[in-house]
């Protein structure tokens, strides 16, 4: 069994609109409700109270405030197990601390039962069939449905569960793939992705904005508006990366049966270097200009619809050390700081091959984590022990429309 997501734009009436409002504000009343409760605890040295335990102060809630009693219990429900959820995260240390919610900062709430599909129609309890634009046939059994306001519109995620036979991916390719700044990504194969840098071509328009922005009474009508321009810049930005990302990613896991890329430690990558006030940083302003060119590519976004893509198709990821992969020479494995010229040009000093310095790092990544026979990585660790094994299989060249060659 596999869950799969299907997102789709809501096209409620003026009504169901107003009542999506009122759902979204309730759920967010009993999320901050909750927590207020739970942060009492937690201050008077108590352990927190159990979902369960939230659950049946709800009732309460219910009758000190009416407005409760005009929304379905689902959402409501949903949001103290959300709640419950983001602070056993917090406990284990993968996420901070829970905060409190804002009015119109992500507005949301989810049913896990009780909804409908009709076509181009989903059924919400107390709500009503509500028309949705199908851009694609949905299939397997709904889990559950949840509802989003994003920029003024609102959205429909449907969960499904269905029954998904082990699948063979249909390519016998592999690659190895070097991600960058100048090069999004460059393929062992030899094609190579430019970026997309969806920040960088509206970095001026989107501080233009944002000193309009500080200059206008906060929470004032004009200061509302111009928060929305703001908003629909950072939209933009988003949605342009995005679907950058998934049409190569796509492009990628179609043709490549096995893909190794580097486990890079972007939040390192990206750290500040100011540094503290008795040891300053260096280069903090070019540092930062990385930072921010590092942040704008979504490396980790671009590895993660990989690993699912192709889990999907039956193909497999693989991750290797990034370690001197761009230092080592991927003919002879000499090592050495020398041979890394400049940012693009490789010339190791042993063999003296050229070529560019990213497509040498990716076929380094792909020859420490394509799959070898045993025999052979064992008499290449004997003969070069300090070096990563060498791989060279017989690989077709398939360049998907995203891809320079």
């Amino acid at each position: 069994m596999t869950r799969k997501g299907y997102r789709f734009l809501l096209k409620p009436t003026a009504e169901q609109a107003e009542l999506f409002c009122r759902f979204a504000g309730s759920s967010r009343f009993v999320w901050n409700k909750a927590l207020e409760c739970q942060k009492s605890c937690l201050k008077n040295g108590k352990g927190v109270f159990s979902y369960a335990e939230i659950c049946g102060r709800l009732v309460e809630w219910k009758d000190e405030f009416h407005f409760l009693k005009e929304v379905h219990s689902q959402p409501l429900q949903q949001s103290v197990k959300d709640l419950s959820l983001a602070l056993k995260h917090c406990f284990d240390g993968s996420k901070g601390f829970p905060k409190f919610k804002k009015k119109g900062d992500h507005d949301t709430f989810r049913f896990p039962q009780g909804t409908k599909l009709d076509n181009k129609k989903v059924y919400l309890p107390k709500i009503g069939w509500v028309k949705f634009r199908k851009s694609q046939e949905i299939e397997g059994t709904i889990k559950n449905v949840t509802v989003t306001r994003s920029m003024g519109n609102w959205f429909v995620s449907i969960q499904v569960e269905m029954d998904v036979q082990d699948p063979m991916h249909p390519s016998k390719n592999e690659v190895g793939i070097d991600m960058g700044v100048t090069r999004f990504a460059t393929l062992s194969d030899g094609s190579f992705v430019a970026p997309i840098n969806s920040f960088g071509q509206v970095r001026s328009k989107l501080a233009g904005a944002l000193r309009k922005l500080a200059r206008k009474q906060k929470y004032s009508n004009n200061w509302r508006k111009q928060k929305r321009k703001v908003q629909r810049i950072h939209s933009k930005i988003a949605h342009v990366r995005k679907d950058f990302l998934h049409k190569l990613t796509s492009s990628i896991s179609k043709n490549h049966a096995v893909i190794v890329l580097e486990d890079l430690k972007v939040k390192n990558m990206s750290a500040s270097a100011k540094g503290t006030i008795e040891d300053p940083g260096k280069n903090v302003k070019a540092k930062s200009g990385l930072n921010r060119s590092i942040l704008d590519q979504g490396w980790h976004e671009f590895r993660r619809q990989l690993e699912y893509k192709q889990q999907w198709r039956g193909g497999q990821v693989i991750l290797v050390n990034p370690s001197h992969t761009s230092l080592q020479c991927s003919e002879c494995h000499h090592r050495a700081k020398e041979n890394r010229v400049s940012q693009a040009e490789f010339k190791c000093v042993m063999c003296h091959h050229e070529e560019h310095a990213d497509l040498n790092a990716a076929k380094n990544i792909l020859a420490a984590g394509a799959p070898c026979k045993p025999v052979e990585i064992l008499s290449r660790m004997l003969l070069k022990p300090r070096n990563l094994p060498s791989f060279r299989a017989e690989r077709t060249s398939t360049k998907s429309p995203c891809l320079h060659g």
